[in-house]
């Protein structure tokens, strides 16, 4: 299995690294390496994680770390990191359209 971050992810990552950096650089090159790494790790147990309560018709899977929210979707041969969002947002406008 292999792991692929869509461009809304990687758009996703950069502004919170962006946004940490304003006042600590170090820690938010320290972080963004976190959230990638626990991302990575989501390919050797895609299914670890449960499907959004409400949402499970549209197979997006969130695992927490820290304030952030890492939401993906598991395919045949791939998992695809969707956004990572922080925990306060609005989650279900960004993800459904609501």
């Amino acid at each position: 299995m292999i792991l692929e971050f869509s461009s809304e992810a990687e758009n996703d990552l950069e502004q919170i690294a962006d946004y940490i950096a304003e006042d600590n650089p170090l820690r938010a090159l320290s972080f963004i390496r976190e959230l990638r790494s626990k991302c990575v790790d989501l390919v050797d147990s895609p299914n670890s994680f449960a499907l959004i309560p409400r949402y499970e018709q549209h197979g997006i899977r969130r695992r927490v770390h820290g304030n952030y929210l890492i939401f993906y979707r598991v395919e045949t041969a791939k998992v695809v990191i969707i956004h990572i969002l922080h925990g306060a947002t609005d989650y279900g406008a960004i993800l459904f359209g609501e």
